[in-house]
């Protein structure tokens, strides 16, 4: 069983910037992607931004120069840096893991952006 967690939430002015952490609970090989969703209240959970075991990085369009993941390629974590967050992105962000055919997700940060 892989436990995802994540860190780096919090409350930021709009315009301000943050960094999501997520580690997963031990070492795991077999990686295809880690990445970010986020759901607001209301509406469904959307992908933000994943990346590939290989290099390649998927956005979502609102994300887009704002936003950048990262992955640590000496274990299991991944990272987003928002930069110049608006109000339309607070939501609870939520880690995301797949190995081969299995997803798991962590427990959620809450984002919040307001002035």
């Amino acid at each position: 069983q892989v436990q995802l967690v994540e860190s780096g939430g919090g409350l930021v002015q709009p315009g301000g910037s943050l960094r999501l952490s997520c580690a997963a609970s031990r070492s795991i090989f077999s990686i295809n992607v880690m990445g970010w969703y986020r759901q607001a209240p209301g509406k469904e959970r959307e992908l933000v931004a994943i990346a590939a075991t290989g290099g390649i990085s998927t956005y979502a369009d609102s994300a887009k120069g704002r936003f950048t993941i990262s992955r640590d390629s000496t274990k299991a974590a991944v990272y987003l840096q928002m930069d110049s967050l608006k109000p339309e992105d607070t939501a609870v962000y939520y880690c995301y893991l797949n190995i081969i055919s299995q997803d798991y997700w962590g427990q959620g940060t809450q984002v919040t952006v307001s002035s």
